[in-house]
């Protein structure tokens, strides 16, 4: 019995193919270690608006502060959603000097005005005049369906100036004040489980802190 002929490679013309090939090459598959968060920069001038600051309470339980440049962003709903967060109703939370920085998240919505003011609140940080730790910005879409390309664009080059971004997307319920985790998309639910994990732990206040607090 003949034993076929396979058939010929047609991305290889007769005569090219290397007789005595070199054995495959087994490359080692490595996790790559995470990125540094970005931090503010020298160099980087603040935005001509900038936003309102304001001093957290002495011993307040938040550990996470949800922070909206504009408003109609969402701020008050994510913080229904997680625990021991808070919205900081358009402002910039502070601590005391010496006290552990506050833990951020700004939040926009995707049309224009909003992707500007965030774009502006990222500056104002990136100046260095704002002692948080910002952990990122979650976009929330401002209508149903695809953005737009040039609001695409501009969501894109807002997030570049952040560490890690997050994108929520239009959800009806909220409209009627139907807030609860266990209906939300896929998306939220894992951007509420992410800072559940991730926040740091309760606020540490200075010694002078607590003494004023005990007085």
């Amino acid at each position: 019995m003949t034993t076929p002929t396979p058939p010929a490679n047609p991305w290889i013309r007769p005569g090219d193919a290397d007789p005595d090939p070199a054995p495959a090459r087994i490359c080692e598959v490595t996790t790559a270690p995470p990125l540094p968060r970005l931090q503010p920069q020298a160099g980087v001038d603040p935005p001509d608006t900038l936003l309102p600051q304001f001093e957290i309470p002495s011993n307040s339980p938040t550990t996470l502060w949800w922070v909206a440049p504009h408003g109609g962003a969402g701020e008050t709903t994510l913080a229904q959603l997680l625990p021991d967060s808070a919205a900081a109703d358009h402002r910039w939370p502070i601590r005391p000097e010496g006290e552990d920085r506050p833990y951020v998240v700004l939040v926009a919505r995707t049309h224009h005005s909003g992707l500007t003011t965030a774009q502006n609140a990222i500056r104002e940080w990136a100046s260095g005049s704002i002692p948080i730790e910002l952990a990122g910005l979650v976009l929330v879409a401002d209508a149903p369906g695809r953005l737009p390309k040039p609001l695409r664009a501009l969501a894109d080059l807002v997030a570049g100036g952040v560490s890690e971004v997050w994108r929520v997307p239009w959800i009806d319920a909220w409209r009627v004040g139907d807030v609860t985790l266990d209906r939300a998309p896929g998306a939220v639910r894992k951007l509420i489980n992410h800072f559940d994990h991730s926040r740091p732990p309760a606020p540490r206040h200075s010694s002078s802190q607590r003494r004023r607090d005990i007085a």
